[in-house]
């Protein structure tokens, strides 16, 4: 059987508050809460999820690996200003301006973009 994707795992210094976010940032839920484990997904059959882990190091620099989201176009400013609300902020990770992207970073910094759907216009 070839591999496939299980879970997308993230370090987190508050283990419940920063899964809390992110099954509201996705309208997901939380499926599984541990002392040291909590894993959210859309569902209990869904083929992946992520999965929030404690630790006790800072973030030091810009993350290797993130996320990018995407919405329809009508959606997407609104989905940007409902993730602000929900804790997440705009940072600046040398982009132009000129992107289809926008870089916002979750409640502990870990950058992710929102990005425009395939198919539209910068505008």
């Amino acid at each position: 059987m070839p591999l496939t994707l299980h879970h997308i795992v993230v370090d987190t210094h508050d283990l419940p508050g920063l899964a809390r976010f992110w099954a509201e940032a996705l309208r997901w839920r939380v499926l599984s809460e541990r002392e040291r484990e909590v894993v959210i997904g859309p569902d209990e059959s869904a083929p992946v999820g992520m999965c929030f882990m404690p630790v006790t190091d800072p973030k030091a620099v810009k993350n290797r690996l993130h996320l990018d989201l995407t919405t329809t176009a009508e959606d997407r400013d609104s989905e940007i200003d409902r993730l602000l609300g929900l804790g997440a902020r705009r940072v600046d990770v040398g982009q132009s301006g000129e992107e289809s992207w926008t870089v916002l970073a979750d409640p502990e910094g870990n950058e992710f973009c929102v990005v425009r759907p395939k198919g539209t216009l910068i505008g």
